[in-house]
């Protein structure tokens, strides 16, 4: 008789467990909600920095204290000096991302611009908290 009665209970648990479950409710708290927000991006623009060639200006986007861009949003304009600032700067954009800070390597042959963009980086990552 015992045995009959925690078997009829089993049985209604069991069936309340199956018509109560809801697909992707039961860890609802374990994963993040519609109303958690993303961190969103931030921009963050260094100071210009006076190369010796014509000013060189960072800007880093971080997102979650990270930096995911690094832009070069001044060079210098006269010929030479820009011909070398726009083969540097796509390697040093790349260098500050990499590096996650102002401790860049720089670009052989562009000393002068590599300079202005560590200073200028080392600004925009003071600015955004992170140096």
């Amino acid at each position: 008789m015992k045995r009959a009665i925690l078997i009829s209970l089993g049985t209604v648990a069991g069936t309340a467990a199956v018509l109560g479950y809801h697909p992707g409710t039961w860890f609802a708290s374990a994963s993040p909600s519609s109303t958690d927000a993303a961190p969103s991006a931030q921009t963050f623009t260094g100071d210009a920095v006076e190369s010796g060639y014509g000013p060189v200006q960072v800007q880093i986007t971080v997102e979650a204290g990270r930096i995911t861009d690094a832009v070069g949003t001044q060079q210098a304009t006269d010929g030479r000096s820009q011909q070398i600032a726009s083969y540097a700067l796509p390697q040093l954009e790349q260098q500050a991302v990499t590096s996650q800070g102002a401790g860049i390597d720089g670009v052989s042959g562009a000393s002068y611009t590599s300079a202005g963009f560590q200073q200028s980086l080392q600004s925009a990552l003071a600015q955004a908290g992170l140096g």
